[in-house]
């Protein structure tokens, strides 16, 4: 269940790779809170050095059942926004963003292209809020271990 969520947009790069299989790299670089006014895309650097270009209308959501991924990732020394994305038309363009670390490992574990960038401290008091308002520890099981007369221990 969707608990809250946050209007996004994400600044994508592209650079000269240098290498001679590609001819381009391609990052997110950062993560903005969207106030509504960013078009979907919009160039905002175009040269030989490389495109820099905003994607909004994404969203960052939190739900209830990614809690434990939400704290891991705001109690960690460099939180991080996730973000999946896929070439369409030439470019770079961001499908999925995450501030969970538990999606934000499956990202990168699925083949797909992902990038973690530093998340932003607006970012992180949003998180950070909606962790104190809905977070509640997973009740932990006694899993496997001894038993005693047919009892878990």
């Amino acid at each position: 269940m969707r608990l809250a969520n946050l209007p996004i947009s994400i600044i994508m790069q592209s650079r000269p790779s240098g290498h001679r299989w590609a001819e381009v790299t391609w990052s997110a670089i950062d993560v903005v809170v969207d106030d509504g006014a960013i078009p979907i895309l919009q160039i905002l650097r175009q040269d030989p050095g490389g495109d820099i270009y905003v994607v909004s209308g994404l969203q960052l959501e939190f739900f209830a059942d990614e809690q434990e991924g939400y704290l891991e990732n705001c109690n960690a020394p460099a939180p991080k926004v996730f973000i999946l994305w896929r070439m369409e038309g030439g470019r770079a363009m961001p499908l999925k963003a995450s501030v969970s670390y538990a999606e934000g490992t499956r990202m990168f574990d699925s083949g797909e292209m992902a990038d973690g960038v530093k998340m932003a401290g607006d970012i992180h008091a949003w998180l950070a809020d909606n962790l104190r308002q809905h977070y509640q520890p997973r009740e932990r099981h006694a899993h496997g271990g001894a038993h005693r007369r047919g009892q878990h221990v």
